[in-house]
């Protein structure tokens, strides 16, 4: 890992993206692509810096939208633009038809109300195949009583003229194995529809550019698919797997205090900054962080928000830490950056690219403009 703690052009608190290690993960991604015929396309909830589409593009087949907004931030990169949401209004509706090529409904009502409005745009139906595989309940579409998706048992006797595709939604962060397991309860419980269909969407969690993800199992998979279902083509969305391990959050110290235990305060806060500590919860890794008391000196992590629960998790390391000293939190590109907050007008953190040559580019710095701007 890039030690980017003693980097003076780096400001504190900041996201930088690794643009080496982004290239690595797409030149994985089109591997995969090349191999399999499947079409992988970015999905914006996860990883939405479009600073870095020049790059994107480049591997990718274009981006998916969760909603207007993210849609038209897709269509700027100028390639295809995919769109689900578990509702849309009739205005959304009326903006998307002009922006989007594929699109997915969540309801047969959704569908039946606006598919007259949608004549040039390829139009799906988001299914829930009632296959469980995510193992956090908080990102596990699935679960039972899930809104998202509709099941094979709510499509019995429905005329489905007009649907081009299925999408289905069903992991986070998992193997190639759970999507094999995913293709096959798909096959199971909607099979009989897949005959009419020109495409389908498996949605995001292919974590296929982490350490140990089975590639070619991945790759054997889609082709086995492919051969059952020849006249089908397979989208993969992943957002997570676009900016896997691609870059850190610095971090600095500001204050130090002892309440049974000593307290690093820092210039970050979990809950603005990094709210799936949180809500998943779990605990980053520290570029030469250690367990608790594995080290001589240990601390708790706190962030500079009111909120009495902003702490991040207790650390050790090999030196006591100082005001001023800086933390570097690994792998803080996807699912973070869009999910930041200006809770308590805490300062946030600017944005930056570690370009291929070593130099360093602030992309985006933030100003009380920009927190004033969010509020009326």
């Amino acid at each position: 890992m890039t030690d980017l703690t003693q980097r003076t052009d780096i400001p504190s608190p900041c996201y930088v993206l690794e643009e080496e290690k982004l290239i690595r993960n797409l030149e994985l991604m089109q591997r995969v692509q090349d191999a399999s015929g499947a079409r992988i396309i970015l999905a914006l909830k996860g990883f939405s810096m479009w600073s870095c589409f020049d790059i994107i593009k480049q591997y990718l087949h274009g981006a998916t939208a969760s909603s207007v907004w993210e849609a038209k931030l897709a269509a700027e990169m100028g390639k295809e633009v995919h769109a689900y949401s578990p509702a849309y209004k009739k205005q959304d509706i009326d903006e998307l038809s002009k922006l989007v090529n594929h699109l997915s409904f969540n309801s047969l009502s959704q569908w039946q109300a606006y598919k007259d409005a949608m004549s040039n745009v390829s139009v799906g139906l988001r299914i829930n195949p009632e296959h469980q595989e995510a193992e956090t309940p908080l990102y596990d579409p699935a679960a039972p009583g899930s809104r998202l998706g509709i099941r094979a048992s709510e499509l019995e006797n429905i005329d489905l003229s007009g649907i081009e595709g299925f999408h289905c939604h069903n992991l986070c962060e998992c193997d190639s194995y759970a999507t094999e397991r995913t293709l096959l309860a798909i096959e199971q419980r909607f099979g009989k529809w897949l005959g009419q269909l020109k495409w389908l969407n498996l949605g995001g969690g292919h974590l296929m550019t982490s350490e140990g993800y089975d590639v070619e199992h991945l790759v054997t998979t889609l082709n086995a698919f492919k051969q059952r279902h020849p006249h089908l083509n397979v989208i993969l969305e992943p957002g997570s797997a676009v900016a896997w391990q691609t870059g850190p959050l610095i971090a600095e110290v500001v204050d130090l205090v002892n309440n049974e235990g000593d307290i690093a305060i820092l210039d970050i806060s979990a809950t603005a900054h990094m709210p799936d500590v949180l809500e998943m919860p779990y605990r980053p890794h520290i570029l030469h962080g250690f367990e608790a008391s594995e080290k001589a000196h240990t601390y708790k992590l706190g962030g500079n928000s009111c909120l009495a629960g902003d702490v991040i998790d207790i650390y050790s390391f090999e030196k006591p830490l100082g005001v001023g000293d800086r933390l570097q939190f690994e792998d803080m590109m996807h699912y973070t950056m869009v999910k930041t907050t200006f809770f308590n007008g805490v300062e946030h953190p600017a944005i930056g690219i570690l370009r291929k040559d070593g130099t360093f580019e602030l992309v985006r710095s933030f100003t009380y403009e920009d927190f004033k701007g969010r509020l009326s």
